[in-house]
């Protein structure tokens, strides 16, 4: 599937049942909100997929009811965040098997790898595929950043395409244009600067919120795009405090706290993670209240 790395690609969030197994019907009832709202990819298995308690067969499973439900209408991205190259590459492997048609990929976990380590990772994940690359880019939260020249080097892979930009430096958008011109689509990848990164030119957004709200997500990002600056800005105000949800800890106890406020998920999460408790729960549910009584209505 030939596709560009544009628009709100949702990072979905795993269903549970009461019985910690995968619920794919409440997930598909999820992924049909999404598209219908407009978004322009699925992206399965990160953080908010709570990919790293999942097994092999639950995975599968997910890719594969995803891209059977799907159906062509928009690409399904899987995430590959390994330990090591052999873990990527039988992941990459796996994810061709189930039908990806994409990949986010993020630098080795728990190692923190030098830029000439960081850089040979990468290339030899993309000369395993033909499948088109988004690289994360997440100093905060990984310890690693890539940088221009590490980019310099990599964009000679034709399938490295994107960046899933998340250094929280607006700046580098502007960066990343100058050296590069169009050469890599740019999508913000932290919820809170993601009218700010549109503005400053990036092409897309991979969003956590929308997993409970696509339509307002989808709306933003359409807005600035038409030129709707002052439509996009009066719905981000509104959304605020909620996107403040994504940029903590708990964000997938968060996000899924919302998506039962909105029909579109459950609170299920899988240990160690639990449901949120007391008086951060008190808080969480007082921002979704909030938020839902004064919920503007979205025409898109």
């Amino acid at each position: 599937m030939n596709f560009k790395w544009e628009g709100v690609m949702p990072a979905v969030t795993t269903k549970f049942t009461s019985d910690d197994t995968l619920d794919l019907e409440l997930f598909l009832k999820n992924v049909d909100a999404q598209i219908k709202a407009g978004v322009s990819g699925i992206i399965l298995g990160g953080t908010l997929g709570e990919a790293s308690t999942l097994e092999e067969g639950e995975k599968e499973s997910l890719v594969t009811a995803t891209v059977k439900y799907v159906s062509g209408k928009v690409p399904v991205i899987v995430n590959i965040a390994e330990q090591s190259t052999r873990g990527a590459l039988k992941a990459v492997e796996l994810a061709e098997k189930y039908g990806a048609n994409g990949l986010m990929v993020l630098p080795p976990m728990r190692y923190k790898a030098n830029n000439t380590e960081t850089v040979t990772y990468f290339s030899e994940i993309a000369k395993s595929t033909t499948l088109p690359i988004m690289i994360y880019n997440n100093p905060v939260d990984y310890g690693i950043e890539v940088s221009l020249s590490m980019f310099e080097e990599l964009i000679h892979f034709p399938n490295i395409q994107a960046v899933k930009e998340s250094t929280r430096d607006i700046t580098n958008i502007t960066r990343l244009r100058n050296r590069f011109g169009e050469r890599l689509n740019i999508l913000c990848g932290v919820d809170t600067l993601a009218l700010e990164s549109l503005l400053a030119g990036a092409d897309g957004w991979v969003a956590g919120l929308v997993c409970a709200f696509p339509r307002e997500t989808v709306a933003i990002y359409k807005w600035i795009k038409e030129g709707k600056h002052r439509e996009a800005l009066a719905l981000y105000r509104w959304f605020m405090p909620l996107l403040e949800l994504d940029i903590n800890p708990q964000l997938v106890q968060n996000i899924k706290l919302a998506e039962v406020a909105t029909g579109l998920g459950s609170e299920f999460v899988r240990a160690p993670r639990l449901p949120l408790q007391g008086e951060e729960r008190k808080r969480v549910q007082g921002i979704i209240n909030a938020a839902m009584a004064s919920r503007p209505v979205v025409k898109l």
